[in-house]
């Protein structure tokens, strides 16, 4: 089955549904920094224009649409604008092309605050306005570590179906075992520094692709927190920032001083650094062979902590497809 990609990113979401046996046929993102990336990953030329600018007739007839909206206007941690927001208006350019090609499903992934209480209105209304384009909508927080994903993410997973179908879609179960930052990262040697002023170091000195951290000061929010999980357990989170990204656990989890402030533990057996940008694909888990391209180190952490997790987009993938 023939699927169209919007608002794709490196494509962790599309990576996930070919693994689900789907075939990825178009996609489009407007942020340049992801664009190499997708193109030699996926080997598809990605639509570089606005979701505002997209005319039906440039979309090949697919049997579903997948997408994550920008997530920013729905973010309990931002300014949870919403609709308000030019980027919250995004997610009814995506309703418009799904009544203008009529897939059999679409799916939308967005941040958990999507369905909070401040946004309850508006989300039923958007969940309505495909209801009356004949979608039968259904709509879950997952988190991904559910999902062979070594990692604490809730997102929420809005799945419609044509009403053509009769039966009831379900969200995949759950997986048996939870995995953990030893499981993800507990192999990989030390990674390099970036460069001066957070540039790549080229690929022949690292010992994997993608396996540098990004350097600089840590800022008073993110001292305000733990920012160390212990190799048994799942990583926080992956930001799509790597001045916020989560510290190796081979240091020990910070230590409070008062209410907001935090300080790392000077008897730490070894130093605190972020996480690798290869370290934050694998915890998305993306594998290895998937290379991200980048001029500076912030635009790897940013494409892959925008993704949906690969393991968690092929377990959704799968049902669609069994359901269909």
């Amino acid at each position: 089955m023939k699927v169209a990609s919007f608002f794709s990113g490196a494509g962790g979401l599309d990576l996930g549904f070919v693994n689900a046996g789907f075939e990825v046929v178009f996609a489009n993102d407007n942020w340049k920094g992801c664009w190499e990336t997708y193109k030699k990953n996926h080997g598809i030329n990605i639509n570089r224009r606005s979701i505002e600018d997209i005319k039906p007739h440039e979309i090949p007839d697919v049997d579903g649409f997948i997408g994550g909206p920008p997530c920013q206007s729905w973010s309990l941690a931002g300014a949870m604008k919403g609709i308000e927001d030019p980027r919250g208006q995004l997610l009814y350019h995506y309703v418009r092309l799904i009544e203008e090609k009529e897939p059999l499903f679409f799916l939308a992934e967005n941040v958990p605050g999507m369905v909070c209480k401040t946004h309850q209105d508006e989300f039923n209304k958007f969940v309505n306005s495909l209801k009356k384009l004949g979608y039968t909508t259904n709509y879950q927080v997952l988190n991904a570590n559910d999902y062979n994903v070594p990692q604490d993410r809730k997102r929420v997973f809005i799945i419609g179906f044509s009403d053509k179908f009769d039966n009831e879609f379900k969200f995949p179960a759950k997986s048996k075992k939870k995995l953990n930052l030893k499981d993800a990262i507990g192999d990989l040697e030390e990674p390099l520094p970036a460069l001066n002023k957070n540039k790549p170091n080229k690929a022949k000195d690292l010992a994997i692709f993608n396996h540098e951290y990004m350097t600089g000061d840590f800022s008073s929010m993110y001292m305000s927190r733990n920012r160390v999980r212990n190799w048994n357990e799942p990583s926080f989170t992956i930001q799509a920032g790597g001045r916020h990204a989560p510290c190796h656990p081979q240091a020990n989890k910070m230590i409070k001083i008062e209410k907001d402030k935090q300080i790392f533990d000077p008897e730490t057996p070894k130093p605190y650094r972020r996480l690798s940008v290869r370290e934050c694909a694998r915890i998305q888990t993306f594998p290895d062979d998937f290379i991200f391209y980048y001029n500076n180190i912030a635009d790897g952490y940013k494409m892959i902590g925008n993704a949906v997790p690969v393991k968690l987009a092929e377990a959704i993938g799968k049902e669609i497809n069994k359901f269909i």
